[in-house]
């Protein structure tokens, strides 16, 4: 789950990038993180692999290496860059290569990729400096695929979970957009995306791809991964506790199961060639 602000308080300073203490706070509980958080769907990897030139993967917010793993599977040699030591030590663990650092001042020390890749991390990377970080690492026609899920839940549960968080994070930013279309929520981030790389003027024109894919979560497994979402990492123990009470009770009121909708939606491009 991504959060940005309402659209009346948006501005430059409210971009995701800027706010690195939200981005290093996932590795607080690295195992819950990767044990809840889905991978991505079959088909996204194997279409990226399709439109990319090689096998050699950069993996950018790598975090516990969900998606890297994915890509090491599909035979793909992967490399992360990670700036949570805590994130980046699990990923080790499961035999991914990680160097530590943001990717902005990341130092490549001359080596290439065929693709540039980040699984809902690049909202955390500056969109211009990025996209021309990629450039500077990607072989010709290299691509950049960066990608996020998007949870879409029913009517009904999308009004109760916004009930919940309106009567208890009074002054978050997830107040204001808990009831609006996921979609929508999300396309500031996808825009910042595609803008970022239409703006450096080397790649081709950025495309956006669609998967959609559903997931039938018990009570206790959609509990064990809220406290996993940006928005709510930070919060102390009992406001997390009185959360997870009220989006239990929900679950609970729609029958102890909660069906969610994802739009696994990917930003990507190639590396033009001069």
């Amino acid at each position: 789950m991504v959060t940005l602000p309402p659209p009346e308080s948006e501005s430059a300073d409210q971009s995701p990038h800027r706010h690195r203490r939200v981005a290093e706070s996932f590795g607080v509980d690295a195992q819950r993180y990767d044990r809840t958080r889905p991978p991505y769907p079959a088909a996204m990897i194997e279409r990226i692999l399709d439109a990319t030139p090689g096998r050699d993967v950069l993996d950018v917010g790598c975090g516990t290496g969900i998606e890297a793993r994915q890509f090491r599977d599909a035979g793909c040699t992967v490399l992360g860059v990670e700036p949570d030591a805590r994130m980046a030590d699990f990923a080790r663990a499961t035999g991914i290569e990680v160097e530590p650092g943001t990717f902005e001042d990341w130092d490549p020390a001359g080596r290439t990729f065929d693709a540039v890749i980040a699984g809902t991390a690049w909202h955390w990377v500056d969109p211009g400096r990025g996209a021309v970080r990629a450039a500077q690492v990607l072989r010709p026609r290299g691509r950049i695929a960066v990608f996020w899920h998007v949870a879409q839940f029913s009517p009904a549960a999308t009004a109760a979970f916004a009930e919940v968080y309106r009567g208890i994070l009074l002054d978050s930013p997830l107040t204001g957009v808990a009831d609006r279309p996921a979609l929508e929520g999300y396309q500031p981030i996808l825009a910042m995306a595609a803008n970022g790389i239409r703006q450096s003027g080397a790649f081709t024109e950025p495309e956006q791809w669609r998967f959609d894919w559903q997931h039938i979560y018990t009570r206790a497994d959609w509990l064990d991964q809220i406290p996993t979402h940006g928005s709510l990492t930070q919060l102390p123990p009992e406001t997390l506790a009185a959360v997870l009470d009220g989006i239990g009770a929900a679950i609970d009121d729609l029958g102890g199961t909660l069906a969610v909708s994802y739009a696994t939606v990917v930003v990507t491009a190639s590396r033009a060639v001069s």
